[in-house]
């Protein structure tokens, strides 16, 4: 799993490429700090590439949303494929994100 993060259009956007399992969360949950530390600035979360998400995966999704609620930002996934929504729709928590 490779997640990058850059600032873009005063935007924070990060990309996802390869599967979020629970090998990768940690190293993804660190490459994300600048998302969680963040304020006043929507996140962008790319998932054109994300291939799998698992439960730790989601786990990150939740936390980022709960920091950014209180940063006062917005989080938006970008580009999420069918698989990756079923997922969301599946855990409930789909209608907590936005999406492009």
């Amino acid at each position: 799993m490779k997640t990058t993060v850059q600032e873009l259009d005063g935007k924070m956007v990060a990309v996802f490429d390869g599967e979020l399992d629970t090998i990768a969360a940690a190293e993804t949950e660190a490459a994300l700090k600048p998302l969680f530390d963040s304020t006043g600035k929507d996140l962008v979360l790319d998932c054109t590439d994300l291939q799998y998400i698992a439960s730790s995966g989601i786990r990150i999704l939740v936390n980022l949303l709960k920091s950014a609620k209180a940063n006062g930002n917005r989080v938006i996934l970008k580009n999420v494929n069918e698989v990756i929504r079923d997922v969301l729709e599946l855990t409930g928590i789909v209608s907590y994100f936005e999406f492009e």
